[in-house]
């Protein structure tokens, strides 16, 4: 085992940490387990003693032994049980980039054979199936069929100047599904010139590069691109934030990309969506990927105060404080039990605020609050910013 997942910066990093325990007192994992393991601290210090132990030869010449494999994997359990929401490295007061640190750990964790089991299901997936979840990938526009007046050619048309890229969880889950409904029926009736891949959509990568799974990223990227090439479109679209976070991160700029919100918010500015008066007290959840990591705060907010009648309450923690809804990091997967845990507390944040519903901007977040919500029978429509425009669109 060796080093090699780890840059330069992040090995000099880890001396930076002051060990103030900010990161622990916003971590969504640590309150709603109450185990202070799943902390960054932890993991920090951990990790600490798994580099040094691989490189100093002082260690091996005192005889200190290596870790255990049950050691091993009583850390990376922890470490897999994380949103990776991004919200420790908001508060790191010396600036450590935590997030891409997780990230490289996870990697290491694989390339050393102590990475969740449910990785390399990931894997298998991805490979087989081009999706997260092994669905056919034939079926990835199936959606379709639920969209109002739809024309003949299903929105897959040879060309178009705008691509718009479902993601794999809009695809195939029922409860998110309403999204690229709701978002099609809204560029038709805008009148814009879009198109879908279809089958040739594969998974953006996000999954891979949560499990630890980076050097497998390549292959995706290059049928996406090719896909969207093909299309001859000059502009790619998502309402997922991780599909929007891989392609602004890990692929190669060829076409302007935007998240829905940010296509909305200039659609709404332009007067090409008819908007009716909605009587509805809101509030808004900023997405980790969408709000940390790609700092879209302003124009969710903007197209939801545009719409007649609606009135938008703040959590108490908004923007780049929101808290996590659990849906993210593969944690529902790896720990489903602690992502509904902090979906609860997500959902009790909201209820406090009097609003009749949580807005978002991302598909994960909703099935992830929907789900808790139903199951719990909790009073409150959990809707992405897609729905709500599709709900004061006039007919």
């Amino acid at each position: 085992m060796a080093n090699r997942d780890y840059t330069v910066r992040q090995l000099l990093e880890l001396e930076a940490c002051t060990n103030c325990r900010y990161c622990a007192e916003v971590c969504p994992a640590v309150h709603a387990s109450q185990e202070g393991k799943l902390s960054a601290l932890y993991r920090m210090k951990g990790l600490k003693q798994i580099l040094k132990g691989r490189t100093s030869l002082l260690h091996k010449f005192l005889g200190k032994k290596e870790l255990s494999p049950e050691d091993w994997k009583a850390y990376s359990e922890t470490v897999y049980r994380c949103t990776l929401c991004g919200n420790c490295q908001e508060v790191c007061p010396v600036g450590i980039h935590l997030k891409e640190l997780w990230l490289s750990l996870r990697q290491d964790l694989f390339h050393s054979k102590y990475h969740a089991d449910k990785v390399e299901k990931i894997r298998d997936n991805l490979e087989e199936s081009h999706n997260v979840f092994a669905e056919d990938n034939e079926e990835r526009a199936d959606w379709v069929e639920d969209v109002s007046d739809a024309p003949d050619h299903g929105f897959l048309k040879e060309k178009a100047a705008v691509v718009y890229f479902t993601g794999c969880v809009a695809a195939y889950f029922p409860l998110a599904q309403k999204i690229p409904v709701a978002l099609a029926e809204i560029l038709e009736a805008s009148g814009v010139d879009f198109t879908l891949l279809g089958e040739e959509e594969w998974c953006c990568g996000f999954p891979l590069l949560g499990a630890g799974l980076k050097d497998m990223l390549d292959p995706l990227v290059k049928h996406n691109l090719e896909a969207v090439r093909k299309k001859g479109a000059k502009k790619a679209v998502f309402a997922c934030p991780s599909c929007y976070q891989m392609w602004r991160e890990h692929y190669p700029r060829e076409v302007e990309i935007a998240h829905a919100s940010e296509f909305l918010m200039d659609l709404v500015k332009n007067g090409q969506v008819p908007l009716k008066t909605l009587d509805l007290t809101v509030t808004y959840h900023d997405p980790c990927d969408l709000g940390r990591g790609a700092r879209v705060f302003d124009a969710p907010r903007e197209v939801i105060r545009s719409i007649p009648g609606v009135r938008l309450v703040e959590l108490p923690r908004n923007r780049e404080n929101c808290q996590c809804c659990g849906g993210g990091g593969n944690l529902e997967m790896m720990d489903p039990k602690l992502s509904s845990e902090i979906a609860k507390r997500k959902i009790d944040e909201a209820m406090g605020t009097g609003a009749k519903a949580i807005i978002t901007s991302c598909q994960q977040c909703v099935r992830t609050m929907t789900t808790y919500a139903k199951r719990n029978k909790v009073s409150i429509d959990v809707m992405d910013i897609t729905q709500l425009v599709r709900k004061a669109l006039k007919k």
